[in-house]
């Protein structure tokens, strides 16, 4: 799926404010791939620049990625789906996922989540 002008924005400040300290998986993070480990974080943000609804769905099944046990995308209020962090996975689909909504507050309510998130907004509102 092509992104409007404003997402692709949305995509490019992204890959500067996202390191490895706003990464769930810091250790996987590299500049060549600075969406690595900000699904949650980023369909966060997302949905408050956005609206629509964060959508969750499950990497057990997926040899590679399991470990990571989620996956987190968007759907926007003209229900299109999309992920904003597709890049890290070369070779995922995620709309092959079985999405389940999830609301920021539950998101959030993960400390790390939430200290991650509100550094990574932190930086996102500073390039303004």
């Amino acid at each position: 799926m092509s992104l409007t002008r404003k997402h692709s924005e949305f995509v490019k400040k992204l890959k500067i404010v996202c390191e490895a300290d706003t990464s769930a998986n810091p250790g996987g993070w590299t500049e060549d791939n600075p969406m690595w480990g900000h699904c949650a974080v980023v369909a966060v943000l997302a949905q408050g620049c956005f609206g629509g609804r964060i959508l969750k769905g499950s990497l057990k099944e997926h040899e590679k990625y399991a470990y990571l046990r989620s996956h987190f995308w968007n759907e926007l209020p003209d229900g299109k789906q999309v992920d904003f962090t597709a890049e890290q996975y070369p070779d995922l689909v995620f709309t092959e996922l079985k999405a389940e909504e999830r609301s920021r507050e539950n998101i959030l309510s993960h400390p790390d989540s939430s200290d991650r998130f509100g550094l990574l907004k932190q930086r996102f509102k500073a390039l303004a």
